[in-house]
């Protein structure tokens, strides 16, 4: 198991990304008695804290025939691992008065299903919190009540801090590093080394030696503005060894050290100190520094064994997401170009990939979804019947696979283009027509299932490249008219396909001719769907200069994007934040889960995902720059971390996704440089099938 995933196996609560209130917290309150609240939520301090930069703040009276509960939730998201391992629940308290032990909260741990135990006083575990001095209190799962019933609490789902004996007088507690852990004896662990610093145009990112030492809990970077005094601001999960601190301003130098600690709050020595200054920077070097932070996603926290990319981090250490891994395969190339890492280690990364792809489960030539990156082995995440091909992101990777081959053209590089040539040749698009309706490719087939998914690929969404790639494929091609009869089909079928997920009649004939803010869309379902439906697609196919029988998909995109551009500007939802700098509808989490996000009604809940506006960058240059300047500039201290801009943020709802998302990363890398020198476009055409398919499909010059 690895540092990143065992951390998680035991964290309640650390820190908020979000400075004022906790979102997966509620204050609740019952008059008389009072709980401080912001927005139904847990406020934060960014002055008390074990963990930096901040803790929880339960502020509190409790009167005769009232009650309140201060509810801290686990911070969910996609593949977090679903249990918590430990016998007993901990946690760090400061007051700044003495709290004698009866006026204590009581504790109440909640599992999944509404299950949850007796109050516990904490004046069963403590004899009185002491005034301004950080407290450390373990609450053993066996001093619950055993008569509430049998519980298992590696369930545990929220933590309660409830209301206790009513005295009518204000308390309050901070509350930091909620964590379900063991007993054990905990070693003193060493300083990281080798640190180093770098300033970019607002904030300083830290790198430091890897280290695997397992007694470590996390490491404390601390910063000062003189290089005497040091203040800790904030904290990295051991996995990662690299830290980025949002300073918010130009012209800025900081200095840095850090320590590491262990298991028992012990601190290390500090590191050697080093500083970094902030500087103001131009527009290129933006989109160099947002292409380079993205690209480390898929470098630095590639798969050990697979050098293929996680779904998402934080994450499942070992689940490979195909479609995920091909944008990063790309953005290779980008980042040979830009200087990011040597050809010698892009190759070399390049092979190990190859490696796995080669060796991994194939279902006629076609990859999984989701792939163990131990093994090989597909992983059928969607439910038992997706234990087999998924054509559309088989796709992705292959769209991936033919710019490298052109890409990495060197005589030293033949094994790659032999490669890549044999997986290529592998696919076996024709049998992706489901025997029984072979008007359509479809998106799964399972070798025990078979058609059983029944989904077919029909457009307008992502799902093009498979149809352009299987039309292409010089050993198990489609035929040609399938693009017009399937992808583009009129039939009833697809009619009620397209009504059924765009909610609307608009488009369902594939083309549309419908207005939205005064544009007129040719093709797309209602007004054009997220915007990833522009992006994935479209990282090497280039859809400059040349139309087929309904539209040239360049200016179909780019008014897609501008619709949701504009969408977003008029903010018909009255969501915050909305703006001609704050953008981007397209699929991500949100406080809700995972959504496709677009600009229409039911499909627009306030949120923002920065992927949206940013590998739009082909299409809207102006909006998705003055996008990264505003989501970089004006919320980069919740939206910036060690990978470029996390998965989502929704200022209504004062939520920012804790996650970086494999999907998000790597198209505003390419697509970025599609913008910048269309070299990912260049290459990709220029592979000795495109050609002929353009020709074929009857796609001609614009």
């Amino acid at each position: 198991m690895s540092e990143q995933f065992a951390y998680y196996q035991h964290l309640v609560f650390d820190n908020s990304l979000t400075a004022e209130r906790y979102f997966p917290s509620q204050a609740i309150a019952i008059a008389p008695s009072t709980l401080k609240a912001v927005e139904g939520k847990l406020p934060m301090s960014q002055t008390h804290f074990i963990s930096p930069p901040n803790s929880l703040e339960i502020s509190w009276i409790s009167h005769p025939s009232g009650d309140w509960s201060a509810e801290i939730n686990i911070e969910k998201w996609r593949l977090r691992p679903d249990r918590l391992t430990g016998d007993m629940l901990t946690f760090w308290c400061w007051s700044p008065e003495m709290i004698p032990a009866d006026a204590l909260p009581m504790l109440v741990i909640y599992m999944p299903h509404g299950e949850f135990t007796r109050p516990l006083r904490l004046s069963a575990i403590i004899p009185e919190l002491p005034a301004q001095q950080w407290t450390f209190i373990r609450v053993p799962f066996a001093a619950f009540d055993p008569s509430t019933g049998e519980f298992d609490f590696g369930q545990l789902q929220k933590v309660s801090f409830a209301q206790g004996i009513d005295d009518g007088e204000p308390h309050t507690i901070y509350i930091d590093e909620i964590k379900v852990r063991n007993q054990r004896q905990s070693q003193p662990v060493q300083p990281p080394s080798n640190l180093r610093a770098a300033g970019y145009d607002r904030h300083i990112d830290l790198q430091w030696q890897a280290d695997a030492n397992p007694e470590v809990e996390y490491y404390l970077v601390h910063r000062s503005l003189d290089g005497e005094i040091f203040t800790p601001v904030g904290i990295q999960n051991p996995a990662f060894n690299r830290y980025t601190d949002f300073l918010g301003a130009i012209n800025t130098t900081a200095y840095y050290r850090v320590t590491a600690v262990n298991h028992a709050y012990e601190e290390s020595q500090p590191s050697e100190i080093v500083s970094a200054t902030t500087r103001a920077f131009d527009d290129d070097e933006l989109l160099t520094m947002m292409q380079e932070a993205c690209f480390r996603y898929y470098w630095e926290n590639a798969h050990p064994n697979a050098a293929l990319a996680l779904e998402c981090i934080p994450g499942d250490e070992h689940l490979i997401a195909l479609g995920a891994s091909g944008f990063g395969l790309m953005a290779l190339i980008v980042a040979v170009e830009r200087g990011f890492v040597t050809r010698d280690q892009a190759t070399a990364h390049l092979r190990k990939a190859l490696s796995f792809l080669d060796s991994a489960d194939r279902f006629h030539g076609v990859w999984s979804h989701f792939i163990d990156g131990r093994t090989g082995k597909v992983i059928p995440l969607f439910g038992q019947y997706d234990n087999g091909g998924d054509l559309v992101e088989t796709a992705f990777m292959v769209q991936s696979l033919l710019a490298l081959r052109q890409y990495f053209n060197r005589d030293e590089e033949a094994d790659i283009r032999a490669t890549i040539t044999r997986l290529w040749e592998g696919v076996e698009w024709n049998w992706y027509r489901n025997p029984a309706d072979p008007g359509y490719l479809f998106w799964h087939w399972s070798p025990e299932h078979a058609w059983h998914i029944d989904h077919p690929l029909i457009g307008w969404n992502e799902t093009m490249i498979a149809y352009i790639l299987a039309v292409a494929s010089p050993t198990y091609p489609i035929p040609p008219e399938l693009y017009y009869t399937g992808w583009a089909s009129q039939s009833k079928r697809a009619q009620t396909y397209r009504e059924n997920w765009g909610k609307t009649a608009d488009g369902n004939l594939y083309t549309n001719g419908n207005t939205y803010y005064d544009l007129t869309l040719p093709v797309g379902v209602g007004s054009g769907g997220p915007l990833f439906f522009t992006h994935y697609g479209f990282l090497g196919f280039d859809p400059r200069g040349k139309r087929d029988r309904f539209t040239n998909y360049f200016e179909n995109n780019r008014l897609i994007t501008l619709i949701n551009y504009r969408h977003c500007v008029a903010n018909p939802g009255n969501y915050v934040g909305y703006s001609e700098h704050f953008w981007g509808l397209t699929a991500s989490d949100d406080h809700n889960g995972y959504y496709p996000h677009e600009p229409t009604t039911h499909g627009d809940n306030g949120t923002i995902t920065p992927t949206g506006a940013l590998a739009s960058f082909p299409y809207t240059p102006e909006e998705s720059m003055r996008a990264l300047k505003y989501f970089y500039r004006e919320h980069g201290a919740e939206l910036w971390g060690i990978y470029g801009f996390r998965d989502a943020i929704n200022l209504t709802e004062g939520y920012v996704s804790p996650i970086f998302m494999g999907l998000n990363q790597a198209p505003i890398v390419v697509m970025i440089e599609n913008y910048r020198t269309g070299l990912p476009w260049k290459l990709f055409m220029s592979n000795p099938e495109i050609p002929p398919m353009l020709e074929k499909l009857g796609f001609t010059s614009d």
